[in-house]
C-alpha cells in the first residue's frame, strides 16, 4: 500500500528507559537474565495506522536473521509497552508470533559466548489494519506474521541495542 503525504509528515519514534540507542541491552532482559522483554516506548503513530506490530530480530546471526520477538495487533491507541509484556501468558489484547526459539512471546539476546556484541533491531511499524483473521496459523512464526504485515506498513522506526556474552570458561 502506498503511503500518503500525512503519514510521511509523521516521524514515528521507539525508545527504551533500559537502554539508550546503540547501547548495551541490561543482562535482565537477556537469557543470561530474567529473560523478559524491556520497557518500550513510541510516538509519532500515523493517526490512520489500523494496528501496530512489534518485532525484535538479530541480523548478526550468520546464518541470517534470528526473530527474538514479534507482537502483533496492538491498538494504534498504545504508546508502548512495560517490562515484561512479551510474556506467552499474560493475557494481551495482543498477539504475538513463535520465536525462532520455539516459543510463543519474547526470548531475549543470547547470542555464543565470545562472539562480539550482536545487534538487536526493535522495530515498530505501523500498519493500515490489523493482521487479524489474516493469520491463520494458531500459532504462527514470526517470519510468517512480517511477510503478512509487509503489505500494510505505513511507517516504522527502530531502536538498536547491543548484547555480547564472555567466552565461557
Amino acid at each position: 500500500m502506498a503511503r500518503r503525504p500525512e503519514d510521511r509528515a509523521m516521524t514515528m519514534t521507539l525508545s527504551s528507559p533500559a537502554f539508550p540507542p546503540g547501547g548495551t541491552i541490561p543482562k535482565a532482559y537477556t537469557c543470561d537474565g530474567h529473560n523478559v522483554s524491556p520497557p518500550l516506548a513510541w510516538s509519532g503513530v500515523p493517526p490512520r495506522a489500523g494496528a501496530l506490530l512489534l518485532a525484535c530480530e538479530d541480523p548478526d546471526v550468520p546464518r541470517g536473521v534470528f526473530r527474538h520477538w514479534v507482537a502483533f495487533d496492538l491498538p494504534p491507541s498504545f504508546d508502548g509497552l512495560p517490562e515484561g509484556a512479551g510474556a506467552a501468558d499474560s493475557g494481551h489484547v495482543f498477539r504475538q508470533a513463535v520465536n525462532d526459539f520455539g516459543h510463543v512471546g519474547y526470548g531475549g539476546p543470547c547470542p555464543p559466548p565470545g562472539d562480539p556484541p550482536h545487534r538487536y533491531v526493535f522495530r515498530l511499524l505501523a500498519l493500515d489494519r490489523p493482521l487479524g483473521a489474516a493469520v491463520t496459523a494458531r500459532a504462527p512464526t514470526c517470519a510468517e506474521v512480517l511477510a503478512l504485515a509487509r503489505p500494510h506498513v505505513i511507517a516504522t522506526t527502530e531502536l538498536v541495542g547491543r548484547y555480547g556474552r564472555s567466552p565461557r570458561r
